[in-house]
């Protein structure tokens, strides 16, 4: 088993062709890169929603259970987000 070569920050620069997609170059189809950027506005928009949704089921109709549920998604959006902030951070494209 060979092993592979350390990624550089100019390798994520450029951007690493065919990241995470098993039909590239199908059918004579361009390399896609990595949509960080729209899964960062993804993440934070799903991170207010549900902070929105902690507020309205813990303070206007009272459903303990149902905030915890938004406080817990809420957590995973802002996990992805550092995550994605932090990818970006260190050059990925995208």
């Amino acid at each position: 088993m060979t092993a592979k070569p350390r990624r550089t920050r100019e390798d994520y620069e450029r951007g690493l062709p065919d990241h995470h997609d098993p039909t590239a170059g199908f059918g004579g189809a361009a390399p896609t890169y990595s949509a960080l950027t729209f899964r960062a506005v993804l993440a934070a928009f799903g991170l207010l929603a549900s902070i929105a949704g902690v507020v309205v089921f813990l303070v206007v109709i009272w459903l303990p259970w149902a905030s915890v549920a938004f406080g817990v998604v809420a957590l995973v959006c802002l996990v992805d987000l550092v995550w994605v902030l932090y990818r970006k951070a260190r050059g990925e494209p995208g």
